[in-house]
């Protein structure tokens, strides 16, 4: 089920930010992950977060400010199961336009996105990891 992010999510909200971006980004040193934890976890108290919920457990989440995807990420052993997509979906039709960045060395990533209608933007190397990243935006169909 998805349902808004709550106060009481944040423990498993955050070890499943962390987790996935250690096994998914393990191109990027573990130290930018644990480094971030704090302002991330700032972040989510403040952004627009939507969790997958099972039998009192969270499963995956997707995070956004205005019209920037900030985050989607799907617990290892969930992964594979359409909630990343579900998640993407329920966003969706929260807004008329999303953009997004992935890291180029993330394939499946880019992918997924590309395969749910974002559209190649731009490229860009992000400050913070100094890797080659793909914004990406996708647009409601307006027709």
């Amino acid at each position: 089920m998805i349902r808004a992010y709550e106060a009481n999510d944040h423990e498993e909200v955050m070890e499943i930010w962390l987790f996935s971006n250690l096994q998914v980004h393990n191109f990027i040193p573990a130290k930018y992950w644990k480094d971030n934890f704090t302002e991330v976890s700032r972040i989510m108290e403040i952004a627009s977060v939507y969790v997958w919920e099972e039998a009192g457990h969270i499963l995956g989440f997707v995070g956004s400010m205005e019209l920037m995807v900030m985050g989607l990420f799907v617990d290892e052993k969930a992964r594979g199961r359409g909630i990343g997509k579900a998640l993407l979906d329920y966003l969706k039709t929260k807004q008329e336009e999303l953009t997004l960045a992935a890291y180029e060395k993330n394939p499946r990533a880019v992918h997924f996105y590309m395969r749910e209608g974002f559209k190649v933007q731009s490229e860009q190397v992000d400050s913070g990891t100094n890797e080659k990243e793909i914004l990406l935006v996708w647009k409601a169909d307006t027709m």
